[in-house]
């Protein structure tokens, strides 16, 4: 055989069915899993170290067992057992319960027991599990015996379920986990009768590993034992091991945990390029993994898919539910962590609650621990004043992850609203390395989300009433707190139109305009009342931003003028398209910004001969674009290619960090500056509306007719002539609102 063709067959995943065990006892599985963890934990207790072994209170005795023949084995030294277990002729501790007949055998040991033995705790969690707000009695007896005899050696035991006070862990120089399986024993604990199951002479143990990583060897023997009956392999019905597979998945689940069953393209709505990024960077580089037959390039996927995220964005638009999906889609169990539910006042007690949520995880793998609110316990350490316990939950969080071994198909997604305020040790490369922002929904995307509650909910929804409703959804549902419409205020609204349908006993509900304005009335204040006459000025103000905003060459295209109709409680609203380029600004659009936004409080003097109050937040938007273009942006000639935002008040600071204050004269050259950009684009609002004078007065006079214009409408109005410089992306829109 060539070097190559070696070298191919060592890469090969697979093992041959012959090769494996044909029976297996327990004992013979939890040496096949730990050899080499066992001769290290011989090792060293017979250098005189006493060792903490963490591992599945199942697995205590097994491991106790194998350790015992090893030094019997070589006929030096020997394990003496604390088990608690009444002797015989001990009538006086018979009656008593576990807890006292272990510390009455610590005592001895301590006090009287040969010193060339190793005394083994088996219980050690059970009868030093502590309370939340101290130590038990029999936790702080076994604290004090500990310490009383530095020479003896001890090997405890403790369950990742419990919790064990620091002071008596402390007591063990040496700790060593046996939390799940290495991938590399896995075929030792496989029989052949299992294997075909999987295959015909060849056995791929990376697509079982998936399964039962967080299994110790004993309970993977008692789930694979389940599976011996199953039909063999058959090339011709590969689907049978889908079957097996399942059948494994549902044995090991934990607890209340499950797998939950949320397709990412069925089941969510829009956001493609979230769904690309999560295809992209977790679900397809798995895919190929699971596919693929080479050790080599399974390890080299396993060193780049990201095991930490975060999913930040507004509440509301779908952070869980994403993560939900790619939980399915990678059929992992799911646990939903609360922060503040986390934490604890008592010391150690928040710690030791995230251990135990990456326990169970890792027991239950596949799996992703989802944790909600993570900026409530993770913000950066030094932001605010707090009790110390964030920081320790910190550190804790970030020992678990980076103690997954790589193979471990265990997930972290953290959901904030604030992603800023994270502590930057999560966001390394290794933790929470990759970041997915899931904002408020465009249009696009409330479309499909719509569609999907539609046929959920089975409600009669003809197209233009569905377009209609895409479009009463685009702006705010609270907007003195910014709250625009999330993918759960969609839910509440199709809800909120299915008990309508349900209360009518005329049959089906065929939903119309006046439904959904009564639907969403449930979610607004009530929306303003204004008299005629205020009515023409606040359809002049706001023909006066379309009618610009529509002609300009480099302002985003209108969608939609909107007077007092319960949009919001604006009394006016305009709403426009994204700009195509949203992070590079360029002059000529900064001052068609600040054109449009003049323009209102120029149509009032036009049409109505004089001005209102209404232009108050436009003149303080335009005036604090034309400030940064100004004082930020070098985008004065007059002023030059320097900073001065925050000079004016003299907490200002230079390159260097000194403060400084700006003098009178240069204070004053940069509001004449400001002023002379505002007046040159005010002067051109005029121009233009004088020039389109006409179809203003038309925008105005349907807008108090019908209240509402679309961009048709506009286009209308306009003989249909074009006026943009380039084409702008259609879909999520920006509004501008009136008080």
């Amino acid at each position: 055989m060539s070097d190559d063709a070696g070298k191919e067959r060592s890469d090969d995943l697979r093992v041959a069915i012959a090769d494996l065990p044909r029976e297996l006892s327990y004992d013979e599985a939890v040496e096949a899993a730990y050899r080499d963890d066992l001769d290290w934990i011989e090792g060293k207790l017979r250098q005189g170290l006493s060792l903490l072994v963490e591992c599945d209170k199942q697995l205590t005795n097994y491991i106790y067992l194998a350790l015992r023949r090893r030094f019997r084995a070589l006929g030096q030294g020997r394990l003496r057992l604390l088990s608690g277990h009444p002797r015989p002729g001990d009538d006086m501790l018979a009656g008593q319960p576990l807890p006292s007949r272990l510390l009455a055998e610590l005592r001895d040991a301590v006090f009287g027991a040969p010193a060339d033995a190793v005394h083994v705790l088996t219980h050690l969690d059970v009868l030093t599990t502590t309370t939340r707000s101290s130590l038990s009695v029999e936790a702080r007896e076994v604290a004090a015996i500990m310490y009383e005899n530095p020479d003896l050696v001890f090997l405890g035991f403790r369950d990742p379920g419990f919790e064990i006070p620091d002071v008596i862990v402390k007591a063990f120089p040496v700790r060593h986990s046996l939390v799940g399986l290495s991938r590399d024993h896995l075929p030792g604990l496989v029989l052949q009768r299992e294997a075909r199951k999987f295959g015909v002479e060849r056995f791929n143990p990376y697509r079982l590993y998936k399964y039962v990583s967080g299994l110790n060897a004993v309970r993977c023997r008692q789930v694979l034992a389940q599976v011996g009956n199953a039909m063999d392999f058959d090339p011709a019905t590969p689907e049978t091991v889908d079957a097996v597979l399942a059948e494994i998945r549902r044995m090991t689940l934990d607890g209340e945990l499950e797998v939950p069953r949320v397709d990412l393209r069925r089941d969510v709505g829009g956001y493609p390029a979230v769904k690309e990024k999560l295809q992209r960077e977790i679900l397809d580089l798995l895919r190929l993994k699971e596919d693929s037959q080479s050790a080599g390039r399974v390890r080299d996927i396993e060193e780049i898919v990201p095991k930490g995220m975060i999913f930040f964005g507004p509440p509301g638009t779908g952070k869980t539910f994403f993560a939900k999906a790619m939980a399915t889609a990678l059929d992992a169990t799911v646990s939903v962590v609360s922060g503040p539910e986390l934490k604890s006042r008592w010391v150690g007690a928040s710690e030791e609650n995230l251990r135990r949520v990456f326990a169970q995880a890792r027991r239950s793998a596949p799996a992703i621990i989802i944790f909600d609110e993570l900026d409530s316990f993770a913000t950066a350490r030094g932001m605010y004043t707090s009790s110390g316990v964030e920081h320790s939950m910190v550190n804790q969080l970030l020992t678990e992850m980076d103690g997954f071994r790589g193979e471990e198909l265990v997930f972290v997604v953290g959901t904030t609203n604030l992603v800023g305020a994270l502590d930057p040790a999560l966001l390394r490369p290794g933790r929470f390395e990759l970041t997915v922002e899931i904002p408020y929904p465009g249009a696009k995307d409330r479309r499909e989300i719509l569609e999907i509650y539609q046929r959920k909910f089975n409600l009669d929804l003809r197209p233009e009433v569905l377009e209609y409703m895409v479009e009463q959804t685009g702006g705010y549902v609270d907007p003195d707190a910014g709250v625009r419409f999330s993918g759960d205020h969609l839910y509440a609204l199709m809800r909120a139109l299915k008990r309508e349908e349900i209360r009518r006993h005329d049959g089906r509900l065929e939903v119309s305009r006046a439904d959904i304005d009564v639907a969403l009335g449930e979610r607004r204040r009530p929306r303003p009342e204004v008299r005629e006459e205020e009515a023409r000025t606040i359809a002049a103000h706001e023909a006066g931003h379309a009618v610009v905003a529509h002609v300009l060459p480099h302002c985003p295209a209108v969608t939609r003028v909107a007077l007092a109709t319960g949009e919001d409680d604006y009394l006016g609203v305009v709403m426009q398209e994204l700009a195509r380029n949203q992070y590079v600004r360029t002059r000529e659009e900064l001052l068609d910004e600040v054109c449009v936004a003049l323009a209102g409080r120029v149509a009032e003097e036009l049409l109505v001969g004089q001005v209102s109050c209404g232009a108050a937040s436009d003149l303080d938007r335009a005036t604090y674009i034309a400030q940064l273009m100004v004082e930020r942006w070098g985008m004065s000639e007059a002023v030059g290619l320097r900073v001065y935002s925050g000079d004016r008040a003299g907490d200002g600071q230079e390159a260097g960090g000194a403060a400084r204050r700006l003098s009178e004269q240069a204070a004053g050259a940069l509001d004449r500056e400001i002023g002379r950009i505002l007046a040159e684009q005010a002067d051109r609002a005029r121009d233009t509306l004088t020039f389109h004078r006409e179809e203003l007065e038309q925008v105005t006079g349907r807008l108090v007719a019908e209240r509402t214009l679309r961009e048709a409408d506009l286009a209308e109005i306009f003989g249909g002539r074009r006026f943009k410089a380039g084409g702008d992306d259609p879909g999520a829109t920006t509004q501008r609102q009136e008080d």
